[in-house]
């Protein structure tokens, strides 16, 4: 009996150390970081692989860091994880780390839960702010101050229907269009085929004020967000350029879709939406019937080919007591070469690091598409990415661009003086700013 008892003792043992099950046990393990992640694609496209680098990152984090185990939990969808966040930071047993979406970062931060990152990054000789791209890594600060680093990102980028332009006889933009390139194309391209009377190709839906204001050299507001600058003459000339191409349009409101049938000459999207559709047989479903590619975005006359970025950032929570093994895993995940790399497999976003985009063993992931047979230079793209627009970090930032949206559609839609429309609606907004400090 005693003998079974010890052969089955020892069976347990061999079988704990060959499945490493014993490192699960408690008290193996010093440390436990908790890592919040959602399951699905931050860019919105369809998935197969969203743990797939986390999980070979925390594998290879553990081999480095003998007594550190990480864990998430799974299957949170992106549309509910922010609301499970903040649950998880309600009730005290917030991730040590987790990854923030761009349009939460600012509440974040304003409700004291984000660590700040500047005594990590001063008093780590090893880390290198220089490695990322700069835009990206901005992204991750607030007020002066960072709060997290990038993971990886997406710039816009004018996705162009070729086949719009063939027919018509127009060349394909350069890498360093303008306004006024973008407009004559538009024009020409913006007529009644069919003889009908109504207008059924158009040059361009969903160009936007941020993207002229973006590549005008626009600065809309004051570091702190106190004071709005419409009435600058940069702004103001944005705001008449959208007049000019809604005026194409003889009224008629395009909308995606239209792009989508190849009735449509331009269309922003991010570089996300270029990389999920452009391989084969993804680019026949989503835009059947015409070839298509992208290109920068067109430059203003005191601007330059340039646009904003979306950045998936990755923060630490203020109440963890793991702060230096939670800093060595977010520097890993942001910072590791070959981490990073695999966001070009399984994922649709741009890493965060210069020298991976620019590496030439990664030009593969932007090799001919059998549809179009054009290749997407990655200087271009990382051009794009280190010159993007970095999105202002102040109190209320969203409210006070949705009045700036409110405004320039009512100097739009308004019958007088431009000048003067837009000194009234500048005073609005002043006053709304005003009234949030």
């Amino acid at each position: 009996m005693v003998r079974a008892a010890l052969c089955a003792v020892l069976l347990a043992v061999i079988w704990l150390a060959a499945s490493d099950t014993y490192k699960r046990l408690p008290g193996f393990y010093e440390d436990v970081i908790r890592v919040g992640v959602f399951s699905d694609s931050y860019w919105e496209v369809q998935n197969g692989y969203s743990y797939q680098i986390l999980e070979d990152a925390i594998s290879r984090f553990e081999e480095k860091h003998p007594g550190v185990r990480v864990e998430y939990v799974s299957g949170i969808i992106k549309e509910d994880y922010s609301e499970w966040l903040s649950e998880q930071i309600m009730k005290g047993t917030a991730p040590d780390v987790f990854f923030v979406l761009g349009e939460y970062f600012n509440d974040f931060v304003e409700a004291g839960v984000l660590k700040k990152l500047t005594p990590f990054i001063e008093g780590d000789p090893d880390f290198q702010p220089e490695r990322y791209y700069t835009s990206a890594y901005e992204y991750g600060n607030y007020e002066g101050t960072q709060y997290a680093l990038p993971y990886e990102c997406a710039p816009k980028l004018m996705f162009v229907n070729k086949s719009i332009l063939e027919r018509e006889g127009l060349a394909m933009p350069g890498d360093h269009w303008t306004w006024d390139d973008f407009y004559r194309i538009c024009s020409e391209v913006t007529k009644d085929t069919d003889g009908n009377g109504a207008i059924d190709q158009f040059g361009a839906v969903g160009y936007t004020w941020e993207d002229a204001f973006d590549s005008n050299g626009v600065t809309l507001f004051d570091e702190r967000g106190r004071e709005c600058y419409l009435t600058d003459e940069k702004a103001k000339a944005g705001i008449s350029f959208i007049g000019k191409l809604d005026e194409l349009n003889g009224g008629y409101s395009v909308s995606s879709r239209e792009f989508a049938l190849g009735n449509v000459a331009f269309q922003p999207m991010l570089f996300s939406e270029y990389r999920a559709y452009k391989s084969y047989p993804l680019s026949i479903k989503k835009y059947a019937g015409f070839e298509w590619d992208c290109l920068t975005m067109p430059a203003g006359p005191e601007g330059r080919n340039i646009s904003r970025l979306d950045t998936l950032t990755l923060a630490m929570s203020e109440s963890t007591v793991h702060g230096s093994q939670a800093w060595e895993l977010m520097k890993f995940l942001t910072g590791d070469e070959e981490i990073q790399s695999e966001i070009f497999t399984y994922s649709e976003g741009v890493p965060v690091l210069r020298e991976v985009v620019e590496s030439e063993e990664n030009q593969k992931f932007f090799s001919a598409a059998p549809d179009t047979g054009n290749v997407l230079s990655l200087s271009v793209l990382s051009d794009a990415v280190e010159q993007a627009v970095a999105v202002p970090r102040f109190h209320d930032y969203d409210s006070a661009v949705a009045e700036v949206d409110r405004a320039v559609r009512n100097i739009l839609e308004s019958s007088s003086n431009i000048n003067m429309e837009t000194i009234i609606q500048n005073r609005n907004i002043n006053s709304y700013l005003k009234s949030k400090q």
